[in-house]
């Protein structure tokens, strides 16, 4: 390609602290700062820098360097709940985020391996090999080892940019990849020095992803279903050193109920384990002050509890209580390390370092089926599974709303509840339907069928949430299909790759 910057088998100096900086600047795309034309920024620096480098080992340290920059700066609150909420010493933990960060950032250093190596042309490499391999990484990064996909790019572009249009169509890692495809024609129109037809052609094409993308925007595909239901969202403000202990626990359950009682609304719900008891220690006074509360409303109480006993399985539960009989969903995807030790006789020691209540839970069903409650049938999810939408999708199109309930507590005053809550309206973007977040510290919202924050509580106080919701039937391309369409466009691209570098190959 006629014009393209000189590649570099060595790494001048600069390109190793640009690149680290790129990826920080990043997060800034993410919530709470929402400046989402800033990852395709970010990455158009990334793939311009990736552009020269003519070696395996010179891709791998841009990408490497890149991904330590977002990782660090993006999820490094990791670092709260290993010291301060999990009794490690600092050292350890710092070390011990710094290991996850790097381990993260080995993706985008797989990018960036993997481009340098592969015998296309310019034109190629950067128009399409970048942007699929990266669209790739984010995906087998969601799924390994049980997946990880906090911070995939697709994230930043909800509810705002033109790009979240596509989300009903192609879900978050289908909107990454288009992300990524207009961070590779930026670095293009640069890569390609003094060729305006070139510039023009990139210009274009851009404008057209963002004008398609807003378009869909408008299209409705899911419609009203049934009446509306009032609902009460509380947020306890429990502080995490304090919830598990047993002197705690009445002062917590009196909390709650004071603040159910004083809302009328057809559906209460309650955060992630809001009752620091297994359901079978509650006092039946309490359990039936809360079920007649439901009666009274003409609706249910949902809340968060563990259920099953130490003596057997237990699980990370929310149950119903009201006019319906009693429901419960039990949460399937658990967090590793958190809610259970993987490879026990491996990371068994993990236990006696990490001071986390409750570290074996048993996993839920796959098939269960939403919750008839307060007039909607609610799809319940707890914490991180609302992170991976294609398990989301399970419930789906039978449930008229998305729940979820969390406990961010563990990670203190960070940008984890805020990416966690971006997550939840991609979820709603992707599904047509309205998402509730009742959580014990932030962010509590209520989030319409587009994705946008109707409403919400500050963070680290204690409240209700009040206010109206609608249920809604039908499917998303995204939930008829899921990830399937993504992944057989990526299979065309792969092979049209792996066809056009045999023929290049000497």
């Amino acid at each position: 390609m006629a014009g393209k910057l000189p590649a570099v088998r060595h790494l001048p100096v600069p390109m190793l602290p640009i690149s680290l900086g790129a990826g920080a600047l990043a997060v800034a795309g993410f919530a709470p700062f929402d400046f989402w034309p800033l990852p395709m920024l970010s990455l158009a620096v990334l793939f311009t820098l990736l552009a020269r480098t003519a070696s395996m080992r010179a891709g791998f340290l841009v990408g490497l360097t890149w991904g330590l920059g977002f990782f660090i700066a993006g999820v490094s609150w990791v670092f709260v709940s290993l010291s301060v909420h999990g009794g490690m010493t600092t050292w350890l933990a710092a070390l011990a985020t710094f290991l996850f960060c790097a381990v993260l950032a080995l993706f985008p250093a797989a990018v960036g391996a993997l481009q340098a190596r592969w015998p296309v042309s310019p034109a190629l490499r950067l128009l399409l090999l970048m942007p699929f391999a990266w669209g790739v990484a984010e995906w087998v990064r969601g799924w390994l080892f049980t997946g990880f996909p906090w911070l995939v790019a697709g994230y930043s572009q909800a509810p705002a940019s033109p790009l979240a249009g596509y989300a009903p169509l192609v879900g978050v890692y289908g909107v990454s990849f288009l992300l990524a495809l207009i961070a590779a024609l930026l670095a293009w129109s640069v890569t390609t020095r003094g060729r305006l037809a070139t510039r023009a052609w990139a210009a274009v094409a851009i404008v057209a992803l963002g004008v398609g993308g807003q378009a869909l925007r408008g299209i409705a595909w899911t419609t009203p279903d049934g009446a509306p239901t009032t609902v009460a969202l509380l947020q306890g403000n429990i502080p995490q050193d304090l919830k598990w202990q047993p002197e705690k626990a009445q002062a917590t359950l009196e909390s709650y109920a004071r603040m159910a009682t004083a809302s009328p609304a057809q559906l209460i719900v309650l955060p992630e384990t809001a009752l620091p008891l297994f359901e079978s220690d509650l006092p039946d006074s309490y359990r039936a002050g809360l079920a007649s509360l439901g009666w009274k409303n003409g609706g249910d109480v949902l809340t968060g509890v563990p259920t099953g006993s130490l003596a057997g399985a237990y699980y990370n539960s929310v149950v119903s209580l009201g006019t319906a009989p009693s429901q419960r969903y039990h949460k399937v995807h658990l967090v590793p390390f958190g809610e259970y030790i993987p490879l026990k006789a491996v990371w068994g020691w993990v236990v006696e370092v990490l001071h986390i209540p409750l570290t074996d839970f048993a996993r839920g069903a796959v098939d269960q089926r939403p919750l008839a409650i307060g007039g909607q049938r609610v799809a319940a999810n707890v914490c991180y599974e609302d992170a991976f939408g294609e398990e989301i999708i399970r419930q789906l199109p039978e449930a008229s709303v998305l729940v979820n309930v969390s406990n961010l507590a563990w990670f203190g005053d960070s940008f984890a509840p805020w990416q966690h809550a971006q997550m939840s309206q991609m979820r709603a973007l992707e599904t047509g339907r309205m998402m509730l977040r009742a959580t014990n510290t932030g962010v509590t919202a209520i989030i319409d069928a587009r994705g946008h924050v109707l409403a919400s509580l500050p963070p680290f106080t204690a409240g209700s949430l009040s206010g109206e919701i609608q249920g809604y039937a039908g499917s998303t391309p995204y939930v008829r299909w899921g990830n399937a369409p993504v992944l057989a466009l990526w299979g065309v691209l792969g092979a049209g790759l792996l066809l056009a570098g045999f023929r290049r190959r000497p």
